[in-house]
């Protein structure tokens, strides 16, 4: 196959031809058997590599009786090596700072380090080596190339350029496409209103940033005379939240921009990123399984679970040598499939894209719900203002789905019963899709804020109907 080696080694020098659909057709056309033996034979490089360089890895796999040498299929992988949690990698670095004793380079080929922002705990530290970054921004091009861009196309990536991965890895991908790189950023006070200038001004051909970023873009563009439809752009991908495989929310930036969306994303542990992205012809998401293995599995059993049946990916680097993950346990939930791809690709897709993280699901009333669902049916009703926030909340004893749903100007400009009929079909809506009831509150437009980077819609206030009734009992004893 095209540059299959390990270490990965690739010339930086080479373009497919113009008009040519796979960036390296035989590694993207390939039977699948005939990758999957590819794939055993680079599995059991990687895990002689870590096993090797790694404590973290050679403590792990001899608690478990796993050793390199016993790794003779990939059923021998899926049965033998245990996953990786995050928990795994925090304790890691905890114990052998800054960058855990899962780092298989010398300190000093650390060339870029990006992280978690450590919000909810102890930030994590990715250590990513020059050779990698290289790797990185050769994989990243040969997707992007796959998405319809190509060299001498200005990308606009509109995404916080700080310890976020997303951004950096879309502007490494660009720079090693050819392209006019555009690393507007994101995050500033009146920032969008001038991207949506710059955007009008430059007309680029492709974007990348969030879902959540790509509507608040347009509100502001909108409110600044401008029509995004007149920025030119012809490909939009995204990542960092589930939405542009929600046809709801796909529909809609398409129809905003005119422009052709293409989900993408997996981890920032598992750079490159886009071992999981759709492509021109395809919707969803292919898994780029000579860049980043992926096993869709049962979350408890961590098998492989099979096409067309749900599970949780689990990934493996197959070119990372600086912090390799091996079995990362990514905590999403998503659906896979063996169907053939429209872009003649060979790989297993996510049709679906990723329905979000597995701790997102909210059980209400004994059905589980996933906060892109209530998207995907908001984003397809008329008249919907562009944000909405989800809260569940304790009335006597019983579960209730609060939905906070913003109508546009229009519903308001119609009258009273216009926003009534809103109200009833988000409800009529919902239930449709979940069987449960919610009570919908009609809100002004903007009424609620807008991010720059990933939404958190659900507020769970049913802690605090347990924290007061603690209490209460607490009092009464």
């Amino acid at each position: 196959m095209e540059y299959w080696s390990f270490p990965p080694r690739y010339d930086d020098d080479y373009f497919p031809a113009p008009d040519q659909r796979h960036w390296f057709p035989e590694r993207e056309t390939q039977h699948p058997a005939d990758r999957e033996a590819a794939i055993l034979a680079r599995l059991q490089q990687v895990c002689a590599y870590a096993y090797a360089a790694a404590p973290f890895y050679r403590r792990k796999w001899d608690q478990a009786g796993f050793h390199p040498s016993h790794l003779r299929s990939l059923e021998d992988f899926e049965d033998k090596v245990p996953v990786v949690t995050k928990a795994d990698l925090r304790a890691s670095q905890a114990a052998a700072p800054p960058f855990g004793d899962y780092l298989c380079v010398p300190d000093g080929e650390v060339f870029h380090v990006h992280g978690t922002s450590g919000t909810t705990g102890r930030p994590t530290a990715f250590a990513i080596g020059r050779q990698d970054w290289r790797a990185i921004a050769n994989a990243h091009a040969r997707i992007m190339w796959a998405m319809g861009l190509r060299p001498g196309d200005m990308v606009c990536v509109a995404a916080i350029l700080s310890l976020y991965m997303g951004s950096w890895g879309a502007l490494a991908g660009a720079e090693r496409l050819g392209a006019k790189a555009f690393p507007f950023g994101a995050g500033a006070p009146g920032m969008s209103a001038r991207c949506a200038q710059w955007l009008a001004a430059l007309r680029p051909a492709g974007f990348y940033g969030t879902p959540t970023y790509a509507l608040h873009l347009a509100d502001v563009a909108v409110k600044e005379g401008l029509n995004p439809r007149d920025f030119g752009l012809k490909v939009m991908f995204f990542s960092g939240e589930p939405g542009a495989s929600v046809p709801g929310v796909r529909d809609r930036i398409e129809d905003l921009y005119g422009a052709r969306v293409i989900d993408s994303g997996s981890m920032a542990e598992m750079t490159p990123w886009m071992n999981v992205a759709g492509t021109a012809e395809t919707r969803g998401l292919l898994c780029w399984q000579d860049v980043v293995y992926t096993e869709v599995c049962d979350p408890k059993s961590h098998r492989r679970v099979p096409y067309g049946m749900r599970g949780t990916p689990i990934y493996t680097h197959l070119e990372r040598t600086s912090q390799p993950m091996i079995r990362l346990a990514s905590g999403d939930l998503t659906l896979w499939s063996d169907a053939p791809n429209p872009c003649g690709r060979t790989y297993p897709s996510l049709p679906n894209g990723i329905f979000g993280r597995i701790d997102d699901m909210f059980t209400i009333r004994g059905e589980n719900v996933y906060p892109s669902e209530i998207d995907a049916v908001l984003n397809q009703t008329p008249g919907y203002g562009g944000e909405h926030q989800i809260v569940i909340t304790r009335d006597a004893a019983m579960d209730e789905l609060v939905l906070k749903v913003e109508a546009d100007a229009v519903t308001f400009a119609l009258g009273r019963d216009q926003v009534e009929r809103f109200r009833g079909e988000v409800a009529r809506s919902v239930q449709r899709l979940l069987g449960l009831r919610a009570v919908v509150e009609v809100i002004d437009t903007g009424a609620l804020p807008r991010t720059d980077f990933k939404a958190r819609r659900v507020v769970d206030d049913r802690d605090v109907f347990r924290a007061m009734n603690a209490q209460l009992r607490a009092g009464g004893a």
